[in-house]
């Protein structure tokens, strides 16, 4: 016995572009890895993405690796996403290094002064996960043929060199063009990295799959690469996607299994407005897996229609994007849906900061706007400040139960604005930090969260991921079918319960489609294995 530790394989997912389905294939392929008895971790080193995750130490990485590791059956660390970068301006984003916020970098400076540091970092995070799991999957970031950015790449080809890892190289056929995405993508790749590429996974295909087969020999003789898979496309896959960039080719998937009248006369009709700079879009993935709701996204005040619930969502700049409220015309719009119309209206964490009278910036942390008038729907008023409060929590509400019940739930923080209340009110949730904190901090005991008016109608909180606690979302939802003289809805959707299964469904749809023996050849791997010290 010795006291070296062993070292993980691994195992990289690379793109010809964003948006082909890394993300996703990499967490079918841990929950693969785990199905078949493999303790096995996700790592991004750098991801760019407004959709964050709240680690269980408080911490913020990449929403993408949080579901990764959900997938596979752990707790997420800031060592499987050391770097994720918030776009917060054009050209600027926030640098978010081990889930702390380090600094607003443009992109030149970030480029040419911090992504030696970050090389740095990236490799002791990937060391470290390395010595405590049996397998690393990685992932790449966007193309890994990017001339313009490979010197200093952290993301992909030179990553996968640190590594030591084979690379799955995937495209998305539904885009078209596959084949000269794949052989253009190679072509610009290097002697050494194409020697990397083993093989080439074809993602999203609908049709009939011999009526592809010419095209694949003619890549595979091309390139002398195996394509591994042709993985259909699934729909109603039912995990949440990395960001925002996905809303409208699932808004265009939505159009096409809509029926041809629309809302149900028993649906209610749910609309988010989405923002420009909108974040953490997640939150309402629950809504649009109910039956009785109707959910769509609007973006500008001739989409408005009549809806019967109106949310706003998190956002990266709080203040620019009630600027973009205000102008066009969606505040005015808003306030006279909840106060004229008795409609309901509810906002997480920068939706719930512009229900308030006021939000206030002057010392100028969000914009250049020390001061702006909210929508008034709720009687309370936002400072931002420069700390951001990143922390999970569990509690209870009382806001839609009937008989005063408590219901339980939980969810996560990530905001910089402090909120306080105008005047004296009940706070709809009670609720305590999960974090191991020191045990006399006030995070530690039950505090109030969020505020709530007219009943009801409208309210807000804090709280990420408030939506998916299965019994508050349907207490809400039949408080408002009660309100519109609709039959009430008993039980209903178990979110998380269909999210664990929807982890199991994508594996076991990637590894029919997948060579998954060829995959394991790759990676050197002929069977399970217990991690010991040799």
């Amino acid at each position: 016995m010795t006291n070296k530790t062993v070292q993980a394989a691994t195992l990289m997912v690379q793109g010809t572009a964003s948006d082909v389905g890394k993300s996703i294939l990499t967490a079918a392929l841990c929950r693969i890895l785990v199905q078949d008895g493999w303790q096995t971790a996700p790592f991004k080193s750098q991801n760019m993405s407004l959709n964050s995750y709240v680690t269980f130490d408080g911490k913020e990485i990449g929403r993408a690796q949080g579901v990764q590791a959900d997938a596979c059956r752990i707790l997420a660390s800031t060592d499987m996403n050391p770097i994720l970068l918030k776009p917060k301006q054009d050209m600027v984003a926030q640098v978010v290094v081990h889930g702390k916020p380090y600094s607003d970098l443009d992109a030149r400076t970030y480029r040419e002064s911090y992504l030696p540091q970050a090389e740095v970092i990236v490799k002791e995070a990937l060391t470290r996960l390395r010595s405590q799991y049996d397998v690393v999957v990685l992932e790449g970031a966007g193309s890994p043929a990017e001339v313009n950015l490979k010197d200093r790449d952290i993301v992909n080809m030179r990553l996968a060199g640190w590594a030591d890892a084979p690379v799955l190289l995937v495209a998305d056929i539904d885009r078209g063009g596959v084949f000269a995405s794949i052989v253009g993508t190679l072509e610009i790749l290097t002697p050494e990295e194409r020697d990397r590429v083993k093989g080439f996974i074809i993602n999203k295909f609908r049709g009939d799959v011999s009526l592809l087969k010419p095209g694949l020999d003619w890549l595979e003789e091309k390139t002398g690469k195996p394509v591994l898979g042709v993985i259909p496309y699934l729909p109603q896959l039912g995990i949440e996607d990395e960001d925002s960039a996905s809303l409208d080719s699932k808004r265009m998937q939505n159009k096409r299994n809509e029926s041809p009248q629309g809302k149900q006369a028993d649906q209610l009709d749910i609309a988010v407005i989405r923002l420009p700079r909108l974040s953490n879009f997640t939150d309402f993935d629950p809504l649009q897996e109910e039956k009785d709701v109707h959910f769509r996204y609007i973006t500008h005040l001739s989409e408005w229609g009549e809806p019967d619930v109106v949310l706003l969502p998190g956002s990266k700049n709080t203040m620019d994007d009630l600027r973009y409220l205000n102008e066009s015309g969606l505040a005015e719009r808003v306030k006279a849906f909840a106060q004229i119309e008795n409609g309901w209206v509810a906002g997480i964490c920068a939706g719930y900061q512009m229900l308030g009278a006021k939000l206030l910036d002057p010392n100028g942390y969000e914009s250049d706007h020390p001061e702006l008038e909210g929508l008034g729907l709720l009687p309370t008023e936002t400072v931002f400040t420069s700390d951001k409060r990143t922390v999970q929590v569990q509690g209870s509400s009382t806001l839609f139960a009937e008989n005063s019940a408590e219901i339980v739930i939980d969810g996560y923080e990530i905001h910089m604005g402090r909120t306080r209340y105008l005047q004296e009110l009940v706070t709809p949730f009670q609720i305590k930090a999960l974090t191991s904190l020191d045990k006399d901090s006030p995070d530690n005991v039950l505090h109030g969260d969020g505020a709530a008016a007219d009943h009801g109608r409208v309210w807000g909180t804090y709280l990420h991921g408030i939506l998916h606690n299965d019994d508050f979302r349907r207490a809400w939802l039949n408080r408002i079918r009660k309100h519109k003289g609709l039959s009430l809805i008993e039980g209903g959707l178990r979110f998380k319960e269909r999210r664990e299964a929807a982890f199991d469904r994508l594996a076991d749809h990637v590894r029919c489609h997948l060579d998954m023996n060829r995959v394991y050849e790759m990676m050197e791997l002929s069977k399970p294995w217990k991690r010991e010290d040799v």
